[in-house]
């Protein structure tokens, strides 16, 4: 509980902060809540994935049929790219049953009949064959990206391009403050916690909605403010890094091999099992293929059971193809601390870090996000009335 001689300096930076918290909540809340329903969704975009374009992930297994080297999978995935992709790289399959589905990135977009700055392409395992090939991202009409491509879109670039990506990643910055000027805003001077933890039985309309506003913001307070921050870094990568190497080294990206060019011949499979020798442990979860300019390629590898007591149990290593060696090793166990806190930022956003539990937190969290608008407004809407009825008794 707050000395009462501290009371009205404390009273007077609460009006302060009701001013930002407001403002703030009027101009991002609708954004907030776009921002938070396609998170949700994304949440399960592999899922959901699978669900609407099971044929698109399905591969048929011939009778009595091995399974291909990557190398011929990946090389009827490249034969099959418009020419001059950008970098491409595939999820490792989660079943025996599943195609690998390669993503491609063109520069300034590939002609009709596609118009894609991004494809996908499917290979079957068991015959090395192409079998499906999708617009991820068109060029110019987003209602012509795939599904979860249109929700990629919308939740980090409100389908903007670039402008979009920038503008969102100024807005999370924003939101982290509102959310945390919420924090002080429901912070009890008078140490009465029941009040602000709980939502009052039979109360009128206007105090419900006041309590339900305070006890979402609050319940999701932990879970917003990390996928807030870890949205800013995705859509403010340079100024993210920048900031975070003020207080920790980051490990440098590596520099490529001097000949730099991919030498011909790479293969894949070598330079993996290469990379698993040196580093045991895990299940392949990504890979990309080697970039001609620079000969680097990666592999992430989830569930490495030396890193489980770290809870981020990925590890990703970049391997450069020309001299067949592993230049950077990417996990909780390596690098300063900064590198660590970089490393935790995809796992928190998309909830992975804690398994279930935690997609389901951050699902949850975004689903919040129209209830915290809408009762924002209700309880901007329920003050003004107030504020209008008591000027009319003055006058």
């Amino acid at each position: 509980m707050v000395k009462p001689t501290r009371w009205p300096s404390l009273q007077q930076r609460r009006k302060l902060w009701v001013e930002v918290h407001l403002w703030l909540g009027l101009v991002l809340g609708g954004f907030l809540t776009i921002f938070g329903v396609t998170g949700a969704v994304l949440v399960f975009q592999s899922e959901i994935d699978h669900l609407i374009n099971s044929a698109f992930f399905k591969a048929e297994v011939p009778p009595g049929a091995q399974r291909r080297s990557l190398d011929e999978i990946a090389q009827a995935a490249m034969r099959a790219a418009p020419a001059h992709w950008e970098s491409g790289g595939s999820t490792a399959p989660k079943d025996a049953d599943e195609n690998y589905i390669f993503g491609f990135w063109i520069e300034g977009g590939t002609p009709p009949p596609e118009e894609a700055v991004s494809i996908n392409i499917a290979v079957n395992p068991y015959t090395a064959q192409v079998v499906g090939r999708r617009v991820f991202y068109h060029a110019w009409n987003p209602f012509k990206h795939c599904f979860i491509g249109f929700f990629f879109k919308l939740h980090y670039a409100l389908l903007l391009g670039d402008v979009g990506t920038t503008v969102v990643g100024i807005m999370a910055l924003l939101l982290v403050i509102s959310v945390l000027s919420g924090l002080i805003l429901w912070w009890p001077l008078d140490g009465k916690w029941r009040r602000v933890l709980t939502i009052k039985r039979g109360a009128s309309t206007v105090r419900f909605n006041h309590d339900l506003h305070q006890s979402v913001g609050f319940y999701a307070l932990v879970v917003l403010i990390a996928v807030l921050i870890s949205g800013v870094y995705f859509n403010l990568p340079d100024q993210f890094k920048w900031t975070v190497a003020q207080f920790s080294s980051l490990t440098p990206d590596p520099s490529p091999s001097p000949g730099r060019a991919l030498a011909p011949g790479v293969s894949i499979d070598r330079l993996l099992r290469m990379a698993e020798t040196a580093y045991p442990g895990g299940t392949l979860n990504y890979f990309a293929l080697p970039d001609p300019k620079t000969g680097l390629l990666n592999a992430c590898y989830s569930d490495v059971p030396s890193l489980r007591k770290y809870v981020v149990d990925m590890r990703c290593l970049t391997i450069d193809a020309n001299r067949a060696s592993v230049v950077l090793v990417a996990d909780p166990a390596s690098g300063s601390a900064g590198d660590t806190f970089m490393q935790w930022q995809w796992p928190l956003h998309s909830g992975q870090a804690f398994g279930w539990t935690g997609r389901i937190l951050v699902m949850l969290s975004g689903l919040m996000c129209p209830l915290l608008f809408v009762t924002g407004i209700l309880r901007w809407q329920h003050k003004r009335r107030a504020r209008q009825t008591a000027a009319m008794r003055r006058a």
